[in-house]
């Protein structure tokens, strides 16, 4: 069901980094990517793949994974994904992609969640260095790094508390918690 599906599709930080994710797992998950909605059908995104462990270390430091959690500094040599889909616009088919790369990416991360794998969305990347360890020309802008493995923690739903805070945190047993605002609260009665 696509509810339970949706509710397991947390932002994963920690993974299996010796469980591989073949190049064909990759490719068949940028199809559903493919298969998304795209504004004005200009399907303006483009992909690099990465299951290459050498790649793979490469990629990792240019990635930004703390958030909220400001004493971590992101998953530790073992944790760490074992596999990348850089997402990219192609600027010679529209100069604005909108929320295109977000569609695709959620269709993306929802498919490697159904095969039992999970992912994290990172928008904070230092792009230039990523332009050049990876070669990517110009003509492509660097909009998302999916982070792909075998998930290794815990991520749980819960209700925003008293104080209204929506920052995540890690508890003493490594589950991370991720508040979500009531769906009363919401929602805007357009009366």
């Amino acid at each position: 069901m696509i509810a339970d599906l949706v509710r397991r599709n947390r932002s994963c930080r920690r993974f299996y980094q010796n469980h591989a994710v073949a190049l064909e797992t990759l490719k068949g998950l940028v199809n559903l990517g493919r298969l998304s909605a795209s504004a004005a059908n200009l399907q303006p995104l483009s992909y690099i793949l990465s299951s290459n462990p050498q790649q793979n270390d490469q990629i990792f430091p240019c990635l930004n994974w703390k958030g909220y959690i400001k004493e971590w500094s992101g998953p530790k040599d073992g944790e760490r994904p074992s596999a990348y889909i850089i997402v990219l616009g192609d600027t010679g088919k529209t100069k604005n992609f909108g929320c295109d790369h977000g569609i695709a990416s959620q269709s993306i991360l929802l498919g490697a969640r159904e095969m039992g794998l999970a992912g994290c969305m990172v928008g904070s990347i230092n792009r230039n260095k990523l332009r050049r360890i990876l070669h990517i020309s110009l003509q492509y802008k660097i909009l998302l790094v999916l982070a792909i493995g075998k998930p290794k923690e815990q991520v749980t739903i819960e209700k925003v508390g008293a104080d209204g805070s929506i920052q995540y945190w890690v508890d003493d047993q490594s589950v991370h918690h991720v508040p979500k605002r009531n769906l009363n609260d919401i929602i805007v009665d357009g009366d």
